[in-house]
């Protein structure tokens, strides 16, 4: 749920007879002979930009920065949850030919595949909702990395030139990602797959097409057939992990040496590893919290979305799709992550004690988060704003006590 209210003003400039809509018009004129030198036609250009209009929320939007940090264990118990791992397993199974030829071509896991579309989209079910031409040619015009916008700009018109995709179908983020598995324009320029054989690459209506371009992508972004993203070990008490990191590869030999295990306890070395295999130690949250060994194939799923956090989501998802374990050393928190039916839940209490906080959709925005702290400090908990166990359990009490009076 965003409920972030904003007020945009555009800061193009200071002038009294200043027309944001005059100068969005005329920073496109001026645009055209870009476009042009990049492939698209002088006609096309004209027709797609011919009733464009600036929606300068976009810009908002890019500026922003949120006073809300995720901790990791929030930000993975929203996206990798039974909900989730439940909904990607019906999707396994109900594509499972697609997939199966996707691996084939690729080499790519079905599973790693549909979670990549699970945290993307929900499997195609939030995929964005603004019009791209309107968002990036704003973001052409204002606001800061006109010069790569323009590129996603230009690339958008020329898939559309080429019949790829509609202008009815091009919907996505307000940055320009798009489809099933949101792909950027230049992205779906240069990686998207006819994988259906209709002679065009439709990653907005095509399954087919979205999750074998999805493949596409890793492949080439590195991804090694046969070889795991990574898995959870256990350190030996007092070792540093200063220096340490996702780039700092180093043989698992050498990480035996060092006393490292699997988190279960079992050797490092199995299946296709060998102990020449490279792989760097992550400990996202420190010492303290789950600790990973990742290898060349954590890279290639960290390149679809440079984030440590957001790469480490697919990778557990994808696990969690075929059946193994949630992580087993536990964050270093006293107020675990809530999942999406858990966050639900604490809209619905936050409703019932009369907060406009919007849709009951398990999203939390800024007027949750502004919520939730009142309720705390009246709860006489910390004011942190987190949609956590500690808020649901006092939420929870509360109820119980209500209907034992």
């Amino acid at each position: 749920m965003n409920g972030k209210s904003v007020t945009v003003t555009p800061t193009v400039s200071t002038s009294a007879n200043f027309q944001p809509q005059n100068h969005f018009q005329s920073c496109l004129v001026n645009l055209r002979s870009q476009a042009i030198a990049k492939g698209v036609s002088g006609s096309s250009y004209d027709r797609y930009t011919q009733n464009l209009s600036p929606d300068y929320s976009v810009i908002e939007r890019l500026n922003y920065q949120p006073e809300f940090s995720t901790p990791i264990w929030d930000y993975l118990s929203g996206l990798v949850d039974d909900e989730r791992v439940q909904a990607g397993q019906q999707k396994l199974a109900q594509h499972r030919d697609v997939l199966n030829r996707v691996a084939a071509a690729y080499g790519v896991p079905a599973e790693t595949v549909v979670a990549v579309w699970g945290v993307e989209s929900n499997f195609g079910a939030i995929s964005g909702s603004y019009p791209l031409l309107q968002a990036l040619g704003t973001l052409s015009c204002e606001g800061r990395r006109q010069s790569y916008f323009r590129g996603e700009f230009f690339t958008t018109m020329r898939l559309l030139q080429r019949g790829d995709v509609t202008e009815s179908q091009l919907k996505g983020s307000w940055a320009g990602a798009f489809g099933h598995t949101q792909f950027m324009p230049s992205t779906y320029d240069e990686l998207a797959v006819d994988f259906d054989g209709d002679g065009r690459r439709d990653l907005v209506s095509s399954i087919p097409d979205a999750l074998a371009s999805t493949a596409n992508f890793l492949k080439r972004r590195g991804w090694q057939t046969g070889q795991p993203w990574g898995f959870e070990v256990k350190v030996p008490a007092g070792m540093s992990l200063s220096g340490e990191g996702r780039r700092n590869k180093k043989s698992l030999s050498s990480w035996v040496n060092r006393g490292l295990t699997r988190a279960d306890g079992s050797a490092l070395i199995q299946g296709n590893l060998s102990g020449s295999s490279q792989a760097g130690l992550m400990a996202p949250a420190g010492a303290n919290g789950p600790v990973f060994l990742v290898f060349r194939n954590f890279d290639a799923i960290y390149s679809y979305n440079a984030a440590e956090s957001y790469a480490l989501a697919i990778a557990h998802l994808s696990d969690r799709l075929v059946g193994q374990s949630a992580f087993r050393t536990a964050w270093p928190t006293d107020d675990a992550g809530t999942s999406r039916a858990e966050r639900r839940e604490i809209q619905r209490f936050l409703l019932s004690r009369g907060y406009d906080i919007g849709e009951v959709d398990g999203l939390i925005g800024d007027k949750t988060r502004q919520a939730i702290r009142q309720e705390q400090i009246r709860l006489g908990l910390a004011a942190t704003g987190r949609a956590g166990q500690q808020i649901l359990r006092a939420f929870r009490n509360e109820a119980a006590k209500q209907m034992m009076q």
